[in-house]
């Protein structure tokens, strides 16, 4: 099957908790959303960041933006003071989670990003 990275249907922010992080993935659109809902578990992520080694993720959603949002527990190796990885504060989580391959989805056309930038 043919594959896509997520970013192709969603787009993210992250950013840091102490020694936690915090990634959001938005949903360009309600399918979209769904999509997320169904296959981007907490298992999925934990497993995706399995080299950073975080102790636990927790997935949340926020069904009225579009999005879930996952807290990443003890991946920063310490948090900002502390840490000697080059991403202390973990801005680069939602990034590399959007570099993610997944299986081109069967209604992938209504996920993409609307014209004007308008999520629906």
């Amino acid at each position: 099957m043919k594959q896509i990275p997520l970013s192709t249907i969603a787009h993210g922010r992250s950013g840091d908790k102490g020694n936690h992080a915090n990634v959001a993935i938005i949903a360009y659109t309600s399918a979209g959303f769904a999509w997320l809902r169904e296959h981007l578990t907490a298992q999925v992520v934990q497993a995706y960041f399995a080299t950073l080694q975080p102790s636990r993720v927790v997935r949340y959603e926020a069904a009225n933006v579009l999005a879930v949002n996952f807290m990443l527990y003890d991946v920063l190796a310490g948090g900002a003071s502390r840490s000697l990885r080059i991403d202390t504060q973990g801005k680069t989580l939602a990034l590399a989670l959007l570099q993610m391959s997944i299986d081109v989805p069967d209604d992938h056309a209504a996920m993409l990003r609307p014209a004007g930038g308008k999520t629906t």
